[in-house]
């Protein structure tokens, strides 16, 4: 009897997948192979294949949760590991939803073409001193926010990489979380002739310190974003635009099912006045900078997400001269707020 249980559910968890991916639209037969059939709609084509992925991810995950139930002696623990893998079923299958509807979204936003952005080495700097004022890639220009618990400290370090041919300059992004590390990341960014600065990949390295270890080091425990642009089918993409315009829709990276954030221009011409609606998000510690940063009315905010976590979304905010100075989210009203800088004299003011 136990043995037939096993095998319905089983059975069940391909069933459901499988019967999931018809309802919704992810025809048998056209997984694989040229898509031009799909009358050009490559995006929405990615986004249903990258479903029809996530789906039997959940299946291969369900499964090897069953399996570590199976191993669990005690009747009552064995039971609740069961119900909490099949709660965790539920949960994946309904976020592969999410994530579809997401990129669909995105794929309204900034059209069907296949995403194949042209990265040819001769378009970019190998100096970097054709700096983006929003973003300036400056040797040992560094950044330093807080927000909440967390300090963060970005630094353009001396050293490069090469990536499919584009010199790439990393930047290192580091987190403390009451100061303890929780995050160092190394970006790799380019700066195309245009001045559009691209984002080539990441190395991200999370860690977790534990009560007990002495001494208590951070220990690494994932290194979930990581990407590079040429491997695996990853590609690289613009982390900010030499000329935004209000309703750029715009990739920043592109690796699917692991680093798919998008980019919308929301306003180029932030005064920091308190005459718009991105004036309320600003803290008032922040304030004296924020206007004098944003006087000339040329600060931009942008709107960033991405579909791998449907509806999470922020707020950036770039004064020319300096980078970023303030990241909200406006549903929790959470902010990240930089409180020193070396890019610029209006460092000083903060």
């Amino acid at each position: 009897m136990a043995r037939n249980r096993q095998f319905l559910r089983f059975f069940c968890v391909l069933t459901t997948v499988f019967a999931l991916s018809i309802a919704l639209g992810v025809r048998p037969g056209i997984a694989h192979g040229d898509s031009d059939e799909d009358g050009g709609r490559f995006c929405s084509r990615t986004a249903w294949l990258a479903f029809a992925a996530c789906g039997n991810e959940v299946r291969d995950d369900s499964l090897v949760a069953d399996a570590i139930c199976v191993n669990i002696s005690d009747k009552e623990d064995r039971k609740e590991c069961i119900r909490e893998a099949k709660r965790t079923r539920k949960e994946e299958l309904e976020s592969c939803i999410e994530q579809r509807n997401a990129r669909l979204e995105v794929c309204e936003a900034i059209g069907e073409e296949r995403y194949d952005p042209d990265f040819d080495p001769e378009s970019f700097e190998v100096s970097f001193n054709n700096n983006n004022p929003y973003l300036p890639l400056t040797i040992g220009n560094s950044w330093t926010y807080e927000g909440g618990s967390e300090k963060i400290v970005v630094e353009v370090m001396g050293e490069t990489k090469l990536i499919e041919g584009v010199m790439c300059i990393v930047v290192r992004d580091q987190v403390w979380d009451e100061d303890k590390l929780v995050e160092d990341t190394n970006d790799w960014e380019a700066q195309a002739k245009n001045g559009d600065v691209w984002y080539c990949g990441e190395e991200v390295k999370d860690y977790e310190t534990f009560e007990g270890d002495e001494p208590p080091l951070p220990e690494l425990v994932a290194i979930d974003g990581s990407f590079k642009a040429g491997r695996n089918g990853d590609k690289a993409g613009i982390l900010f635009p030499m000329s935004p315009e209000v309703g750029q829709v715009y990739r920043q990276e592109f690796s699917l099912g692991n680093a798919e954030d998008v980019a919308e221009v929301l306003t180029t011409t932030f005064a920091c006045d308190g005459k718009s609606e991105f004036d309320e998000f600003v803290p008032d510690t922040l304030k004296n900078f924020c206007q004098g940063a944003c006087e000339g009315g040329d600060c931009v905010v942008t709107k960033e997400w991405s579909p791998l976590e449907p509806g999470v979304f922020e707020w950036k905010y770039f004064a020319p001269g300096v980078g970023m100075f303030l990241e909200a989210n406006p549903d929790t009203r959470d902010t990240v707020e930089l409180v020193g800088c070396t890019v610029s004299e209006l460092c000083k003011s903060l």
